[in-house]
């Protein structure tokens, strides 16, 4: 199923916060109104997972200072994510939502459920609206790496900001050049 430019789907689901220390329910009318980093993986207490969410975490200061949120999503309960968190030395420094989709719900709906019943290793990046501007989707043994969220979240806030244009390869800013696509560019890149 091809997931850019559709909506992301109605769920309310329990998760656990690490920053405040709490469960709560998560929906999809709560990532709206700021730019949205999901991250799905297959499951907690595994090898490649956790890596990933403490990466994850090296750049949620600079997402959060982009106005976006961070949530990462498996098909644990909210119980096992707690339980991760309070014996992981990687998934300890995590300050940004676990939610658990033990129901699979979301995670079937988007279509990142597995032949064995857990989440593909995916990140969407949703805009305010809960749009999916961006995909990416990993083999279960690959690693994906964070960082490259935060130049996504800044195209597409970018982009939104100045219909018409297109960020190219390498673009990093406001002060990188944009491409305006039109009959003039054709055989000129």
């Amino acid at each position: 199923m091809a997931l850019i430019g559709k909506t992301l789907p109605k769920f309310e689901l329990d998760a656990y916060n690490p920053a405040k220390e709490e469960f709560i329910r998560v929906t999809d009318e709560d990532l709206k109104g700021s730019w949205t980093v999901l991250i799905f993986y297959p499951a907690d207490f595994t090898f490649v997972c956790p890596t990933e969410l403490e990466d994850m975490q090296e750049s949620y200061a600079e997402l959060k200072e982009l106005g976006a949120e961070v949530y990462s999503v498996s098909v644990d309960t909210h119980f096992v994510h707690k339980a991760w968190h309070d014996n992981s030395d990687a998934i300890s420094k995590i300050e940004y939502t676990m939610i658990g989709d033990s129901n699979k719900e979301l995670t079937r709906a988007l279509d990142l459920l597995d032949d064995s019943g857990k989440a593909h290793r995916a990140t969407l990046v949703l805009d305010p609206e809960n749009v999916i501007q961006t995909v990416e989707i990993n083999a279960d043994g690959i690693g994906r790496k964070a960082n490259v969220n935060i130049n996504k979240v800044k195209a597409g806030k970018y982009i939104a900001a100045h219909p018409g244009e297109a960020c190219p390869a390498k673009w990093e800013s406001e002060e990188s050049a944009t491409l305006t696509p039109g009959l003039d560019l054709v055989g000129k890149i």
